[in-house]
């Protein structure tokens, strides 16, 4: 798959091993989430309301558009939150959102 991102510089950077809904995407050190998976695909998640695809909004952490959650039920802004070794996040909708 194409990333909607693409590198032009700071690509020597050592790469970071997340997990993104159970699939491996490689990412830099330094990234967001948000960078690491519009550099790996071409979007962030789909909105739960409409189910239409979505990549952020701002990119600056005001609007909570970016939001994904880790494995565990944590939510994290993608736009505003640094990849770290082993970082297991979900950007389906999940059992513990719902009403």
């Amino acid at each position: 798959m194409t990333g909607l991102f693409r590198r032009v510089a700071e690509t020597g950077r050592p790469e970071i091993a997340i997990t993104v809904d159970g699939h491996a995407v490689t990412a830099l050190e330094g990234d967001t989430i948000l960078t690491a998976l519009l550099v790996a695909g071409d979007r962030l998640r789909f909105n739960e309301f409409d189910k239409m695809p979505r990549a952020g909004f701002c990119l600056m952490g005001a609007c909570q558009d970016c939001r994904v959650w880790t494995e565990d039920g944590h939510e994290l802004r993608a736009c505003s939150t640094s990849v770290t070794p082993g970082l297991r996040i979900v950007t389906k909708e999940v059992p513990w959102t719902r009403p």
